[in-house]
């Protein structure tokens, strides 16, 4: 994509310098005026289904897709760079044209698949639903067709009043792009980045932010609490 044509050419530069300059003296409730979610692994726990679809899809091509390879090489980075792992996997390597015609195989499945259980843990729609106090977005390097269905069937989906998804950005994490764009759309000026990858925590960093490690949606909760997150019921002001 040319730069002139880029998604998000028209972000300050400025914005990752300063967006977090909160007091630190506020009271801890009112540190953070936004809380930008990661989506897999940190709303729901989606990772294992994306692994079974594509492992599914991709072995009658001779290539064996394994939970170690795609945990260390396939989370948090572009669909692109993904793909690129995947056809290395195949002897001979796949190509790469090929390799996306299974694209739309693999998100039909995936759907299909979700029909039986939803990824995102009741826990985890009450929490949404108790963060009143402050601005909320996904930012994701996953597809809107994948995600949104998923936010919508939960019950949530109202809730966050910015979704940047792989689509919507020319750069995908670990640039910071995708918060600063998430953060410029909710007009947040203190916002806290909850992620569960090594790509996804170095570009809520490099966008200046504050970022919240979390290993499991189940620890969701426990985890924003200790970062001075408030739960509450009423609407924020």
């Amino acid at each position: 994509m040319d730069s002139e044509d880029a998604p998000g050419q028209d972000l300050p530069r400025s914005m990752g310098n300063s967006i977090n300059k909160w007091d630190p003296y506020l009271p801890v409730t009112n540190r953070y005026d936004a809380i930008l979610f990661d989506f897999d692994g940190v709303l729901a726990d989606t990772e294992p289904l994306h692994f079974a679809c594509w492992r599914e899809v991709l072995a009658p091509h001779g290539i064996d897709l394994t939970w170690p390879v795609y945990i260390d090489r396939c989370i948090g980075v572009a669909d692109r760079e993904m793909f690129s792992v995947l056809r290395s996997l195949a002897s001979p390597e796949m190509e790469l044209e090929k390799l996306f015609t299974k694209y739309p195989e693999k998100k039909e499945l995936f759907c299909r698949k979700l029909l039986d259980n939803s990824p995102i843990p009741v826990g985890t729609v009450n929490l949404i639903r108790s963060l009143n106090a402050y601005k909320l977005a996904v930012v994701s390097s996953s597809g809107r067709s994948e995600i949104e269905p998923i936010l919508n069937r939960a019950g949530i989906l109202d809730r966050f009043g910015a979704l940047v998804f792989g689509d919507d950005v020319a750069h995908f994490k670990p640039h910071p792009e995708p918060y600063l764009r998430a953060a410029a759309m909710l007009s947040a000026s203190r916002p806290l980045v909850v992620e569960d990858s090594e790509a996804g925590a170095m570009s809520g960093r490099a966008a200046g932010f504050d970022v919240l490690r979390i290993d499991s949606p189940a620890n969701l909760s426990e985890l924003l609490k200790s970062h001075g997150v408030n739960f509450r019921s009423e609407p924020r002001p």
